[in-house]
This record gives structure tokens, C-alpha cells and sequence, in this order.
């Protein structure tokens, strides 16, 4: 394949001015990501080691693999929001436990002791998503004090979609593994319940729907921890613990083994041998704009993810602004799509038909989101925008090969779902720090809101009050430019995480892996295309 070639300076002011904005948007990240991992806080840290127990960090540590890797997923989820906190008190990621890729989970004790909260629902039903669409089994490390019933009302109904989940994945022979290292209570007693396997550490993990206080008020019986829900007697009696550990340590070990002993087999294609890309992934912190309205090349980026810089480009001249073609990252095969500026007709046409093609050869798509979305006017509107767009989406909605979506600077209106945004279900979804994503800018969205007013006030012979339209634009700017930021998105579970620039070729790279634990498999059915 022809390798791409680049005209980035790296001296000049613009590329030093962005990568100066990035590695202020970088330090915000790692600040937000340093708060995630203190879990709750010094005092709660400090009280769980006394107790003889591992931080849960370290025992997601311990049971992976030495020498794997470990992909984290929604680290911020929550962040910032009124009942929320960041990374939503649970630890989850891809990662390799035994040789076998995984989804690991792991609730952070810490932090109101386990208890899950609205955004930790909402985390669970994700990471249940990534795990039965890439075929990935499961790792749990429990110890949960239940559900924040000051919250019930938040997390009882999409609450239970976690035990559906988890039953749906075994009926899938998708195995979970639950290690319980403390309380699992109420609801939370129904994980290691409905998990393929149950590992317990003794004298210290406890399981059942309610503890003894509860069962003394709902029954007046007098009954204990141990005698209730213990390790040992689940292990004894119950039937629940399938394998008695005797520490922590063990458990973990317990819980390799049973991986090890599942013998996984992937079902994707086996990647090549991959070389680095020729120039520096580390100068995409300067190619990416700090201002969205600022565009930058989309070959300047694929030039840093792909492996050789190698890219197979399809129609260059035909619809420019949607940069497509064929490359490997990390030794796997893809097809991208890359915005190079406002979606045109053409733009989509081709998109769709390069769609249409990876599904007929079975090849995993990556999008590169930087676009404002369609072009609007009547010349366009006449050429059939409204179709030709419809057609792109189509495709992407019906596309059934793996794809992962890259959120590299705006994401706008309906170009967000033309490029298969959040609500088209990409296997995996990454930010740039950068990253913008609305249904138009706040600036531009004003501007709407003071015509809309003065052909409203015009109509009805009233002069606009000139006052009060300013302070309403000024409102609804600073509400969209701060709803649009990456840090909301993500801490909406908008994406699986903020990423910096230079590590998405890894990204990338570790999501397609995960992808490929599954078959992958394209279609050919697709909607009414209207002509």
C-alpha cells in the first residue's frame, strides 16, 4: 500500500499551539483521573489496608497477567455530576487474565464502602454491552455494600439489568467469574448468583439478600454474619461458592486458574505483523486543533495510527471531505473513515459504499470524528442532501462488522450519527481531549435563538427587548459550550473514555483485539437506499 506522506512542521507556531492547549486539556485528564483512583479518599484507604485487605487497584493488578495490558474503560464516568463521583465507584477494563482477554470489573470498597450508585447502573450496562458484543468473558471482584437505597429510585429498575445481563452472557457461553471479597448484599448477592463461577474468601466474604439486622426486624430471628452468608457456609451448605479461598492472594489465584481452564479460543481473524507508523504519534497533540472551527488534515492523522503509515485510500477524488480507505493498526485489518471537513452528497455516497464493502469482506471499520456535521442551502438541499445522508446513515445503522469511533475534534448535529456516534452502538467509542460534541456550537446556536426572536418580535409589530435577548444568548451559549466538552460527555458515558492523541494507535489497537474475540462477520442486508 502507498505510504502516506505528511507536511507537518513541527516548529511552526500553530502546531505549537495546539500541542500547548493539548497538554493543558492532558493535565486536566490525568488530575481527573488521579482524583478517580483515590477512591474514597485517605481516611477510607487507609481504614480498608488496616483491615488486612487489598486495595481493590491492586487485586485487579494481581489477576492480570505480569507482562498483559489493560485497557480502562469509563474511568470518569459520573464525574462532576450531583450524586455522582468520578469513575462511579467501579474499576473495569479490558485486560489480559491468563492469555485470555477479559472484561474486569472491580468495585472500588473505598468509596461508600461499594455501595452502587445511578452512574454505577449506567457503567454496568455498558461494560455488559462491550462484554457480550466482543464475546469477552468476565472477571467480578465484588465487595459491595448493596445499592445506595438514599438513590433507590434511580437504580432499582435499570439495576436489574445487570442480572439479565449476566444470565444472557452464560446462555451465550460467554462464562463470568465472580470473586467475592466482601459483602455482597441485596441485589448485589444475585452477581455472584447468576455468575458461571464463584470463588469466596473465607472469614471474609459475605453474601445474602439481607444482613442480620434486616432479618431481625423482617423475621425477629438473631442470626450472624458468618452463619447467614459466609464463605463458609455458601461453601458448605448453600451451594452458592464453588471454590473456599483462604485469602485474598488465593482467590485471585483461584480465578487465573479458572480462566486459564476455560482454554478460550477467539473466533476473529489472526492479526499480522505490524510495523510502527513512520512519524511520531506523539505529533497528533499538535495537529489537533484547539479550536473545532480550526480544520486539520484527516491524513495527517490516519499517518499516525496506521501501521508503516501504509493507507489504501478509496475514491480520493470523489467526495473529499470523508477521507476513506484500507490500512492495518496493530496488524489488524480496517477500513476508515475520516471527516476532512462538512459532509457533502458525495462525501456520503461514498462513505456507504465503503461501508458496503468492508461488510463484504468482513473487515472491522474505524471512524475518525472531526466533522460539523452535513452541508446545509438550497443548492444542496435540491442535489438531495437529505437522501444522499440518509443513505450513509443506513449503513452505518445496518453494518454489522465491529467498529470503533475515535472522537478526534467536533462532532456536530447529524454528522455524529453519520459517523457511527454513541447512539449506533460502536464496539468501543474514544475522546480526544479536544472534542466537542452537540447538536450545533453554543456561538452558533445563539445565533439561531437572536433570529428566531427578532422574526418573532418583527411578526407581532414589537421591538425586541434588546436586554433580555443578549442575556438569553449569552445563557444558552454558556450552557452549550459547557454540555459540548469531552469532560460532560464522558462523565455521561457519552464515550468509553478520553484518550490522550498519542496513545490511539495503541487504543485502537487493544479495542480491535477485544473485537476479534468475537467472529466478524458482515452483511449485506441493508434498508431502502432512496434514489
Amino acid at each position: 500500500m502507498p505510504i502516506l506522506p505528511t507536511q507537518i512542521d513541527v516548529s511552526s507556531q500553530r502546531w505549537c499551539d495546539n500541542a500547548a492547549a493539548m497538554d493543558r486539556a492532558l493535565d486536566t485528564l490525568h488530575r481527573q483521573l488521579n482524583r478517580a483512583r483515590r477512591g474514597g479518599g485517605d481516611k477510607y484507604v487507609r481504614r480498608h489496608l488496616d483491615r488486612g485487605k487489598l486495595l481493590p487497584r491492586e487485586r485487579v493488578e494481581r489477576l492480570l497477567d505480569p507482562d498483559g495490558w489493560f485497557l480502562e474503560l469509563c474511568p470518569l464516568a459520573g464525574a462532576d455530576i450531583d450524586g455522582g463521583k468520578p469513575g462511579a465507584g467501579l474499576i473495569a477494563g479490558v485486560g489480559l487474565v491468563s492469555g485470555t482477554e477479559c472484561l474486569v470489573t472491580a468495585n472500588d470498597s473505598t468509596l461508600q464502602g461499594g455501595a452502587i450508585n445511578e452512574w454505577a447502573v449506567k457503567k454496568t450496562n455498558r461494560l455488559a454491552q462491550i462484554a457480550l458484543e466482543n464475546r469477552l468473558p468476565g472477571v467480578s471482584l465484588i465487595e459491595s455494600a448493596g445499592a445506595d437505597l438514599m438513590n433507590q429510585a434511580q437504580i432499582f429498575l435499570p439495576g436489574g439489568n445487570g442480572f439479565r445481563d449476566l444470565s444472557r452472557r452464560s446462555q451465550a457461553r460467554v462464562p463470568t467469574v465472580c470473586l467475592v471479597f466482601g459483602s455482597s448484599t441485596a441485589g448485589g448477592a444475585y452477581i455472584p448468583g447468576m455468575s458461571d463461577y464463584v470463588v469466596m474468601v473465607q472469614d471474609q466474604a459475605m453474601a445474602y439478600l439481607a444482613g442480620p439486622p434486616l432479618v431481625k426486624m423482617a423475621i425477629g430471628e438473631d442470626v450472624d454474619d458468618e452463619s447467614l452468608g459466609g464463605a463458609q457456609m455458601h461453601a458448605r451448605q448453600s451451594g452458592l461458592c464453588d471454590y473456599l479461598a483462604v485469602d485474598e492472594l488465593d482467590a485471585i489465584r483461584l480465578g487465573r486458574q479458572i480462566i486459564a481452564d476455560l482454554d478460550w479460543e477467539k473466533l476473529g481473524h489472526t492479526p499480522q505483523v505490524a510495523d510502527p507508523p513512520r512519524y511520531d504519534p506523539a505529533q497528533l497533540r499538535g495537529i489537533a486543533s484547539a479550536d473545532v472551527r480550526v480544520p486539520f488534515s484527516a491524513r495527517e492523522v490516519i499517518a499516525r495510527i496506521v501501521d508503516d503509515s501504509d493507507f489504501s485510500e478509496f475514491k480520493p477524488l470523489y467526495g473529499p471531505t470523508l477521507v476513506t480507505g484500507f490500512a492495518t493498526v496493530m496488524g489488524y485489518r480496517v477500513g476508515i473513515l475520516a471527516n476532512d471537513g462538512v459532509l457533502f452528497s458525495e462525501s456520503a455516497n461514498k462513505g456507504a459504499q465503503f461501508i458496503a464493502l468492508c461488510n463484504q469482506r468482513d473487515i472491522p471499520l474505524l471512524f475518525l470524528h472531526n466533522t460539523t456535521g452535513f452541508m446545509v442551502g438550497q443548492a444542496v438541499e435540491v442535489s438531495g442532501i437529505i437522501k444522499n445522508g440518509a443513505k450513509l446513515i443506513n449503513a452505518v445503522s445496518n453494518s454489522t462488522v465491529p467498529a470503533i469511533t475515535i472522537m478526534t475534534g467536533a462532532s456536530y448535529g447529524a454528522g455524529n450519527y453519520a459517523m457511527m456516534g454513541r447512539a449506533y452502538a460502536p464496539r468501543f467509542l474514544f475522546s480526544w481531549p479536544n472534542h466537542r460534541i452537540a447538536v450545533m456550537g453554543g456561538e452558533q446556536l445563539a445565533g439561531v435563538l437572536d433570529l428566531v426572536k427578532r422574526q418573532s418580535a418583527a411578526a407581532r409589530g414589537k421591538a425586541v427587548d434588546e436586554a433580555q435577548l443578549g442575556m438569553m444568548k449569552q445563557m444558552l451559549q454558556g450552557k452549550v459550550d459547557l454540555e459540548s466538552t469531552c469532560w460532560y460527555a464522558t462523565a455521561h458515558l457519552w464515550d468509553d473514555g478520553v484518550i490522550d492523541p498519542a496513545d490511539t494507535r495503541v487504543v485502537v489497537g487493544l479495542a480491535l483485539s477485544a473485537c476479534h474475540s468475537a467472529p466478524v462477520l458482515g452483511t449485506t442486508s441493508w434498508g431502502v437506499f432512496r434514489h
